[in-house]
């Protein structure tokens, strides 16, 4: 008799607890097991053994709430994977070897489940390559979404020219996230406005390229949480904030909320388009809304956050999410 695929596994960290809580409870309520793995744990806190021979294959995860085997899982939300916590007195390059092996030896397991045939959200693989803002950007315009003009280079005397081009008005930012967490505790690098006075300033592109774009006049900005064809929106205004006008992440709890957000149906459609394009079954959109009522593209995160969609507006994300895991598709 084949066995039940009846366990969800959610992997994230240690310091994750709201949105991955919301999916375990919206889960369970569809009569399936949800089952946390914190990736930093391992290999210190749960064991992993991956098989493989000429007629069978097999994943197994031994963690406290027991054992659980490819052939018991329906399907996988990979919403966080981070590096291992390691003895800190380890010597530093053994420590950085295991560290590496730790890292290979899940993304292999990784493997071996989708091999098994588990549904992945998002597939393996696919937040890296959909993580490529610059492909982004032009798939978004050919979808017919509008785009700012961007610039991306270490040249200074480019830089230069391109400020005079987009009339002085220029913003700066990263083409990676230091971090994806809004809590997240760790380095965060923000879209910065640059002035004459910056120009001057531009030696560290010797030692790194950035992202220049053109700084797009806004009365509010959307944050869209894309799960298969459905979109999920919040609306958010920082224009009173001083430090949060050019990112809305700068801006203090008390100066700016969120409220239901718009998207017109044939931006969305756009959009759902371009998210599937990119392999995604999850994607977090960021967008500016012009005062004159464009709705402008900036950037699609495969594990941008949205629990503060949920939780302030009782968005339905993590139902959507439990009902894309708990489906027997690929």
């Amino acid at each position: 008799m084949p066995t039940a695929r009846d366990t969800v596994l959610l992997f994230t960290h240690s310091g994750d607890y709201f949105t991955v809580d919301r999916v375990a409870q919206e889960v369970s309520r569809r009569g399936l097991r949800p089952l946390r793995i914190d990736t930093d744990g391992f290999p210190s806190e749960w064991e992993l053994t991956s098989m493989l021979g000429p007629a069978h294959q097999d994943v197994v995860l031994h963690t406290q709430a027991g054992e659980v085997r490819s052939a018991e899982v329906r399907s996988v939300w990979l919403r966080r994977r981070v590096p291992p916590r390691l003895d800190e007195t380890l010597e530093p390059a053994w420590r950085e070897s295991c560290a590496r092996e730790s890292s290979a030896a899940l993304v292999g397991a990784l493997d071996g489940l989708t091999g098994a045939g588990c549904r992945f959200i998002n597939p393996l693989g696919a937040d890296e390559a959909a993580g490529n803002k610059l492909l982004q950007l032009r798939l978004a315009r050919a979808h017919g979404l509008e785009i700012p003009r961007t610039l991306v280079t270490n040249d200074a005397e480019r830089v230069r020219s391109w400020f005079d081009e987009v009339g002085g008005r220029m913003v700066a930012k990263m083409l990676t996230p230091l971090t994806q967490s809004m809590g997240g505790g760790q380095p965060f690098v923000y879209t910065t406005a640059i002035g004459p006075e910056h120009l001057d300033e531009l030696e560290g592109l010797r030692h790194s390229p950035m992202v220049f774009q053109e700084r797009i006049d806004k009365s509010h900005e959307l944050r869209v949480a894309v799960v298969g064809e459905h979109c999920f929106v919040g609306a958010i205004d920082a224009s009173r904030s001083v430090e949060g006008q050019v990112d809305w992440r700068r801006s203090r709890p008390d100066e700016c909320a969120w409220s239901p957000g718009r998207l017109p149906e044939d931006v969305a459609r756009r959009l759902v388009r371009l998210v599937a394009e990119l392999g995604l079954v999850y994607g977090a959109a960021d967008f500016i809304v012009t005062p004159d009522g464009r709705y402008v593209f900036l950037e699609v995160n495969p594990g941008g956050e949205w629990g503060m969609l949920e939780r302030d507006l009782g968005l339905p994300i993590a139902a959507a999410l439990a009902d894309a895991l708990a489906s027997e598709g690929s």
